[in-house]
């Protein structure tokens, strides 16, 4: 096992993410890593060349670059799953200093679950500095670089807990795309240059614009606006669909001639009267701290489950009150 993958590891990698994402990852030089692959290559007899991808726009990027690409995410995730549980968590709004209730569950339950995907489901990033949101007075909000560092310690928490080789997806925001449309107003010369794009700094998670599973559920950042939003969705898109965005955290079925199928809104990681949201005054929301649970039994999936904090110590799930250790 060389640099610490196996033969099969990185002939996966290199199919699936490049030669550049692995580069980086385990800081090996390119050379080294074309001579492994020329070596597999004579060992198995077969090519070994990365995969080519077909963005939002139909052009048709090899891995190498289409990570370039974040304000054209790579569209669309496909997964299947037979047996296993689903986590996905949204619009953590990571702020610096604050470890939310809903986010130290999210990652009890990764440890406990053990699931095969872990979604998060947008707005990592609040992107408070460059927000179009004025400071208040002379409030200060916490510096771009401030909230990077805070978003990379949270997910790295989250992978380490979760079990190894689950899938790590992330489609994007709208608070994670303040990052790069920023950036690609004031200096789109820089767009190719590494440490630019949100992806550049969280190599471990992979972007898109939605995760379809089963070809009947999908999982995206947003679609339909409003109080009822997750039904319109699930009218409108024909398949269960599992949103954010809205903080509002519930489950709508919806049942005609082609079966039953959900509306989900994911809730927040936040806390909704964190610091985030100074800008909404003090007013009452109607959101919740939280996160969805998918199992999905012999290819079917189970009644979507909400996992709902109650106070800084429990949320409660499947009818039980579980303590956050």
């Amino acid at each position: 096992m060389l640099w610490g993958i196996s033969d099969k590891e990185f002939e996966d990698y290199y199919r699936t993410k490049g030669p550049r994402w692995i580069s980086r990852q385990i800081k090996i030089n390119r050379k080294s890593i074309q001579q492994r692959r020329d070596e597999l290559e004579k060992k198995t007899g077969r090519k070994i060349r990365a995969e080519e991808r077909i963005t939002m726009a139909g052009h048709r990027l090899p891995p190498d670059d289409l990570e370039y690409y974040i304000a054209e995410p790579i569209g669309r995730l496909l997964h299947t799953v037979k047996n296993g549980v689903v986590l996905i968590g949204s619009d953590a709004h990571y702020w610096p200093g604050v470890i939310t209730a809903a986010h130290k569950a999210f990652v009890q339950f990764c440890k406990e679950l053990k699931p095969t995907i872990v979604i998060k489901n947008g707005d990592e990033l609040d992107g408070a500095s460059i927000s179009r949101h004025p400071p208040i007075g002379w409030e200060r909000h916490p510096t771009l670089v401030e909230e990077i560092e805070c978003v990379k310690e949270r997910l790295e928490e989250i992978r380490l807990a979760a079990p190894k080789g689950t899938k790590l997806y992330w489609p994007a925001g709208n608070h994670d795309m303040r990052f790069e449309m920023r950036l690609a107003t004031v200096a789109p010369e820089y767009a190719k240059i590494n440490g630019i794009h949100l992806k550049d700094h969280f190599p471990w998670w992979e972007p898109c614009w939605s995760v379809w599973i089963n070809n009947e559920v999908v999982v995206k950042h947003r679609y339909k606006s409003g109080i009822h939003a997750p039904w319109n969705n699930a009218i409108t898109a024909g398949k269960t669909i599992i949103t954010g965005h809205l903080h509002s955290l519930k489950v709508y079925p919806v049942t005609d001639y082609n079966g039953t199928r959900w509306g989900v809104d994911c809730g927040t990681l936040s806390e909704p009267f964190g610091p985030q949201f100074n800008y909404a005054e003090d007013n009452p929301r109607n959101q919740r701290s939280g996160f969805v649970v998918l199992t999905f039994v012999d290819g079917m999936m189970l009644q979507p489950e909400t996992v709902r904090v109650i106070d800084n110590d429990r949320v409660d799930f499947r009818g039980k009150i579980v303590r956050i250790k």
